[in-house]
C-alpha cells in the first residue's frame, strides 16, 4: 500500500518546488485537473496532508517537506541507476569526475597527469560545476567521482578518500587597504564596512543573513571582488582562477579545508577503485604548501 510510483513522485516534486499548480502543470506538460487528482490520491494513500492550498498557490506541510527531500533522493537514485547501467555497457567510456571550476587546480592537474599504472585505469572526463553542485551530479549519476571539500560540501552518504588539507585566504580587490596586509584574521574580514563578505548558498539553497551580495557562481564573485563590492574567504587552492584585479591574503585562524575524492557507496567499479588508488598516491607524495606572499608584491605577481 505504501509503494510509490516515480510518476507521482515527479508530480509532487514539481508542485512542491513551484508551490503553484498552474506553474507545475506547465513544467510537467499536463493539464491541472489530473495533476490535482494525483496529488490528492497520494495524500490519501499516505494518510497525511502534503500541501496547504489557497487561491495564491500552495505551501508545504511538515510531511510535505519530508516527502520532497525523500522524493528528490529517490528520483535521483532511479536516474542514476539508468545512467550507470548504460555506462557500464560501454567498456571504453571515460570516468566522469566533477569538480568546482577553479578548485583544487594543482591537485587535479597532478591527478590527470599521473601515468596510468593502476589496473582498471580508465580515461577521465572533467565536468566543471558551480559551488555545491557536485553532490547532486554524483547522486543522479551524471558524475562517477567528485572532488569535494570538507566542511563546505554535502558528503552525506558518499565514500571518500582524503587527499589534502589546506588553509584559506581572503580574496580582496587589489586596491583595498586590507590587500596590503601579509596576514589577516576572520575578525579582520567579517565586518568591513565598505567591503561586506559575499554570501554563498547553504546546502539547502538558502542564503545566510548579512549585508554582502548573494553569489552563486565564481564568475559573479570574481567581478564583484574586482569592482570593490565584496570579499570572500576561500580555500587557498581556489586562487587558481583569481584575476589580476584580485589579491589573496592568508587568513590565519580560518578553519582548514580538506579536499576529498568522493564516490557513490558500495561501488564495484574497477575504474573508480583505480582512480582512488592513484589519488591516494598523490596524497602521500604531496608537494610542500606554498609560502605566504610578501606584502610588497604586485597584484600581477600574486
Amino acid at each position: 500500500m505504501d509503494d510509490l510510483e516515480t510518476r507521482e513522485l515527479r508530480y509532487f516534486v514539481a508542485v512542491a518546488e513551484e508551490l503553484h499548480f498552474g506553474r507545475a502543470t506547465d513544467r510537467l506538460g499536463i493539464a491541472q485537473p489530473p495533476l490535482s487528482r494525483a496529488i490528492r490520491r497520494l495524500e490519501q494513500r499516505l494518510g497525511v496532508q502534503l500541501l496547504d492550498r489557497d487561491r495564491r498557490g500552495a505551501t508545504l506541510t511538515d510531511a510535505g517537506r519530508v516527502l520532497l527531500r525523500e522524493a528528490r533522493g529517490a528520483l535521483d537514485a532511479v536516474t542514476a541507476a539508468a545512467r550507470r547501467t548504460r555506462r557500464a555497457g560501454d567498456p571504453k567510456r571515460p570516468l566522469v569526475l566533477v569538480t568546482k571550476a577553479g578548485a583544487s587546480h594543482e591537485l587535479l592537474q597532478r591527478l590527470l597527469h599521473t601515468p596510468a599504472s593502476e589496473p582498471g585505469t580508465a580515461p577521465v572526463e572533467i565536468l566543471l560545476c558551480e559551488v555545491g553542485e557536485q553532490a547532486r551530479l554524483l547522486r543522479d549519476g551524471r558524475a562517477d567521482v567528485a572532488l569535494m571539500h570538507q566542511p563546505f560540501d554535502d558528503l552525506a552518504g558518499f565514500d571518500t578518500e582524503a587527499l589534502c588539507v589546506e588553509g584559506q585566504v581572503a580574496l580582496l580587490p587589489a586596491g583595498h587597504p586590507l590587500a596590503a596586509r601579509r596576514h589577516l584574521t576572520l575578525a579582520d574580514v567579517h565586518h568591513v564596512p565598505d567591503l561586506p563578505i559575499a554570501r554563498w548558498p547553504r546546502l539547502d539553497g538558502s542564503y545566510p543573513d548579512g549585508p554582502g551580495p548573494e553569489v552563486r557562481t565564481q564568475s559573479q564573485l570574481a567581478q564583484l571582488v574586482a569592482l570593490g563590492r565584496t570579499l570572500l574567504v576561500i580555500p587557498a587552492s581556489s586562487r587558481a582562477w583569481q584575476w589580476p584585479d584580485h589579491v589573496a591574503v592568508p587568513v590565519t585562524d580560518a578553519p582548514n579545508v580538506t579536499t576529498v575524492l568522493a564516490w557513490p557507496p558500495n561501488s564495484h567499479s574497477p575504474a573508480i577503485a583505480s582512480l582512488v588508488r592513484s589519488a591516494a598516491k598523490l596524497r602521500d607524495t604531496a608537494p610542500p604548501a606554498p609560502q605566504a606572499e610578501s606584502p610588497g608584491s604586485t597584484p600581477e605577481a600574486r
